[in-house]
């Protein structure tokens, strides 16, 4: 099954992204959890979400994926920003138990000061304080591009990570085409390769989604700039190898290219045009 599906938005309630989801062909979305710029969470619809999970099985949706604020930055150096992502993370989990076949997904963070090496220890630190054995969501780290302080722009500092977690089958990785390109690693020349790198520092196995966007810069830039698909750096070609590698064709694909809903409905047609 191809399960590819674009960034929706929460504002008209949760079943209306899943009415939105099938009016441009998609069979999964992503959403975010909360104000994506803020702390501010929609108030608990339980009857909203249940006509949703109802959509997403009577039309055979593959996982659901939250994300996390780009306000959350759990290893940050200032102790209120890793208090309040502590106080996200478990919100936003709790929130989860509602859903089924759902992901969450966030950014590891910058350290901003803290070094790399402290940096890893405080976000394993916080996982290990949210994550519970009776949680059915599994939360991913985001494979970051690198810009300033981030911490997850290599595979072996996502590796690291992981493996300071206890729980370590409710974690793994979300990849993102723009943000390993961004990153250095060349998934346009040698996708293959780098597959073969991260199952060597992580595992295949932690891997559950691809981000797929196109870049507006060239590889090891570090920028995070998403462009449409086929439409820059990437390029369509390498798309194409993306959604049909072997290794990759039955992990969920969501876009967050810079596009709005009926842009997404045509790449959507295009990348089913393209699936093999």
């Amino acid at each position: 099954m191809f399960y590819i599906g674009a960034h929706l938005s929460t504002a008209k309630g949760y079943a209306y992204m899943g009415e939105e989801a099938l009016s441009i062909s998609a069979n999964t979305f992503q959403f975010f959890s909360r104000n994506p710029r803020g702390s501010k969470m929609k108030k608990l619809d339980e009857a909203d979400i249940e006509k949703l999970m109802q959509i997403a099985e009577e039309n055979n949706f593959g996982p659901l994926l939250a994300h996390a604020p780009y306000t959350l930055n759990p290893c940050s150096s200032t102790e209120s920003i890793r208090e309040f992502a502590n106080i996200v993370l478990s919100e936003d989990l709790e929130r989860l138990k509602y859903f089924k076949k759902t992901f969450y997904n966030f950014h590891p963070g910058s350290h901003t000061g803290l070094g790399v090496d402290a940096a890893i220890e405080i976000i394993s630190a916080q996982l290990n304080m949210v994550l519970r054995k009776d949680q059915d969501t599994i939360v991913l780290l985001e494979t970051m591009a690198g810009k300033g302080t981030e911490i997850g722009s290599n595979f072996e500092e996502l590796a690291r990570i992981i493996e300071g977690v206890q729980l370590k089958e409710k974690v793994g990785v979300c990849m993102d085409t723009c943000h390993v390109h961004e990153a250095g690693y060349d998934i346009v020349g040698d996708l293959a390769g780098v597959l073969d790198e991260f199952d060597k520092s992580i595992g295949l196995d932690k891997l559950y989604a691809i981000q797929l966007n196109d870049s507006k810069n060239q590889r090891g830039a570090k920028k995070d700039r998403h462009e449409v698909i086929g439409k820059r750096k990437i390029g369509l070609q390498a798309i194409e190898r993306i959604i049909n590698l072997e290794k990759l064709k039955d992990l969920p694909f969501y876009l967050e290219t810079p596009q709005d809903l009926e842009g997404h409905k045509e790449e959507i047609k295009l990348l089913r045009s393209l699936r093999k």
